[in-house]
C-alpha cells in the first residue's frame, strides 16, 4: 500500500488505464467508488463495469453509493461520471483532484475525448482541482498529448489519454500533499463544451467527408457512425474522398465494404 491514502472514482474504460498507471507505481486506491452493476446483452446478465471488475481482480474494497467513500488524503476522479456534492469534494485533507482528457477549459463536460476527434486538431489531458462548478476547478498540471495520425480512433485515444492520464497522476499526487505545486485559474473566456453523445447524432448520409470520418472515428464504440442502417467501423480519406473500408449490415457481422458491394 501507497504511504498515500487516496479513494478512487471512476466507472469507464479510460479510469481503468488510469488506475493500471497509478498500480504500477504501487499508488493504490484504499477504495473504489464506482456505480452497481447493471443487466447487459440479450439475456440482460447483471454485469460489472470496468472499474467494478479491475477492483475485483485486484482485491480493492469497492463502495457503490459515493457516500461511503471512507476518509482519505485526496479524493481521485476519473470518468465517473456524476458530479460531486461539495461536503464530498471537500472532505479529504488535500481534497480532489480530477484527471479530464482534454487541455482544459477546452472541452469541458462528459465527451471530452469524442469532442477532441470530432473537432479539433491536438488535445491532451488536464489535472485539476475539482469545485463544484464542472471541470471548472484551477489546473494542477497539463500536457498535451500527440498521436502518429489524427483524428484517431475513440479506442486508440482513449488508451493513451488515460495511461498519459495516470503517469502525469503518479508524479502528481506525492507533490500534491506535499504543497508542492501551485493552481492555475482557467480562463473562462476560452472555455468550450462537450455533452452527453446521442444515438442521433451517428447519422454520416449529409455530412461532409471530413466530418463523416471524424464521426466514425469518435463513435467507433458507442453509437457507431451509421448510413442509414449500415453501420460503418472504419474508412479513409482518398483524395478529398470518403472510402469506406469496413461495415457491419444489418443482422450480419463486420465486413470489407467490397465484400458488402458484392454480397448485394
Amino acid at each position: 500500500m501507497s504511504s498515500i491514502s487516496y479513494v478512487f472514482f471512476g466507472t469507464s474504460t479510460f479510469s481503468v488505464y488510469v488506475l493500471e498507471e497509478l498500480f504500477k507505481k504501487n499508488l493504490i486506491p484504499m477504495g473504489i467508488v464506482t456505480f452497481p452493476d447493471k443487466p447487459q446483452g440479450r439475456k440482460l446478465v447483471l454485469t460489472p463495469n470496468p472499474v467494478k471488475a479491475w477492483a475485483l481482480t485486484h482485491n480493492i474494497r469497492v463502495f457503490e453509493k459515493r457516500d461511503e467513500a471512507p476518509q482519505a488524503d485526496v479524493y481521485v476522479v476519473a470518468s465517473y461520471g456524476r458530479i460531486l456534492p461539495a461536503d464530498l469534494i471537500y472532505r479529504p485533507k488535500y481534497k480532489t483532484l480530477n484527471v479530464h482528457p482534454s487541455l482544459l477549459p477546452k472541452l469541458r463536460g462528459p465527451a471530452p475525448i469524442q469532442g477532441a476527434i470530432l473537432h479539433e486538431d491536438k488535445t491532451g489531458v488536464t489535472i485539476m482541482r475539482i469545485d463544484e462548478k464542472m471541470d471548472e476547478g484551477p489546473i494542477v498540471v497539463q500536457q498535451e498529448v500527440t498521436f502518429d495520425t489524427w483524428p484517431e480512433k475513440y479506442s486508440v485515444a482513449e488508451r493513451k489519454l488515460g495511461e498519459v492520464g495516470g503517469k502525469m497522476l503518479a508524479l502528481v499526487l506525492p507533490k500534491w500533499v506535499n504543497g508542492e505545486l501551485p493552481e492555475i485559474e482557467q480562463d473562462r473566456a476560452q472555455a468550450t463544451y462537450t455533452h452527453m453523445i446521442e444515438k442521433s447524432e451517428a447519422d454520416i448520409s449529409n455530412d461532409s467527408p471530413e466530418a463523416a470520418l471524424r464521426k466514425i472515428k469518435a463513435f467507433e464504440v458507442w453509437p457507431r457512425a451509421r448510413m442509414g442502417e449500415l453501420i460503418i467501423t472504419d474508412a479513409h480519406m482518398e483524395e478529398g474522398a470518403l472510402v469506406l473500408d469496413k461495415v457491419i449490415p444489418p443482422g450480419k457481422k463486420e465486413m470489407s465494404y467490397s465484400d458488402y458491394l458484392r454480397g448485394r
